[in-house]
């Protein structure tokens, strides 16, 4: 038996957070991401936005927090995929979920969603592999 944290096919776990102009802040000086669409409102707005639209790796980012909780503490992110299927404004709630799908050896490969709570819109969907710390490639 492995001494990896235990993996159980159908586990889930979601996190719920607002996309906030403080962490949209942040995110921009962390990214150096200065697109008019994510720094200024008036400019989305002309784009056809309600606001400026939170930045899609942060939106993501929320996941990590779930496939964290599942993986356990001895389980890193090796892959990611990701669909960005609608924007979020910067304001709006976001509920991220992961499930575990499968496991195959010590890895887990989950399926992620994130719903915007105020429309029940999912606005990304994806696929994630939780690898073993230690692994490489």
């Amino acid at each position: 038996m492995s001494a990896q944290s235990p993996l159980t096919v159908g586990s889930t776990f979601s996190f719920r957070k607002t996309m906030t102009v403080a962490e949209q802040a942040m995110f921009t000086g962390i990214s150096g991401n200065l697109g008019p669409l994510y720094v200024d409102a008036r400019a989305a707005e002309k784009a056809g936005a309600a606001g400026m639209v939170a930045f899609e790796m942060a939106v993501s980012a929320l996941a990590t927090t779930c496939l964290a909780r599942l993986g356990g503490a001895d389980r890193r992110l090796g892959a990611i995929e990701l669909s960005f299927k609608a924007p979020v404004i910067v304001g709006q709630s976001i509920q991220a979920t992961a499930e575990i799908i499968s496991v195959e050896g010590d890895d887990a490969v989950c399926s992620i969603t994130c719903i915007n709570s105020g429309t029940g819109e999912e606005v990304v969907s994806g696929r994630a592999r939780l690898v073993p710390f230690a692994k490489k490639g």
